[in-house]
């Protein structure tokens, strides 16, 4: 397959009277004549608020609090049996000697209501 070479286009024809030199001559002339203006600096163009990335915000994380289970509700019953017990084991401490039974007793239900309170006892 033979290859063709690339035509150039159709070539200018001089003006009436001039030769293609002088045409060309004139054009240079001219190009040297007008001095090139200095490009001004272009600042960057600005991007619309909504192609540009969210901007993120610190955010102060807190431990996530952890919901306390309900207490389990102790029957009035269940109350005297605990201060019951708790009350024999303060007269046993102190040798079952000295002191009241109602000292004892008021001693014994002023700690489990402690206990209670603070959730130690179940049932």
């Amino acid at each position: 397959m033979a290859t063709r070479a690339k035509a150039a286009g159709p070539a200018k024809a001089p003006a009436a009277g001039k030769t293609k030199a002088a045409a060309v001559g004139k054009s240079a002339a001219k190009a040297k004549a007008t001095p090139a203006r200095p490009t001004k600096p272009t600042a960057p163009a600005k991007t619309p608020a909504s192609a540009r990335p969210a901007a993120k915000k610190a955010v102060a994380t807190k431990p996530a609090k952890v919901p306390k289970p309900p207490r389990p509700q102790v029957t009035e019953e269940q109350r005297r049996n605990y201060i019951e017990m708790a009350a024999y084991y303060i007269a046993e401490r102190r040798g079952f000697h000295g002191a009241s039974a109602l000292e004892d007793w008021t001693q014994a239900e002023a700690e489990v209501d402690r206990m209670l309170r603070e959730g130690k006892l179940n049932q």
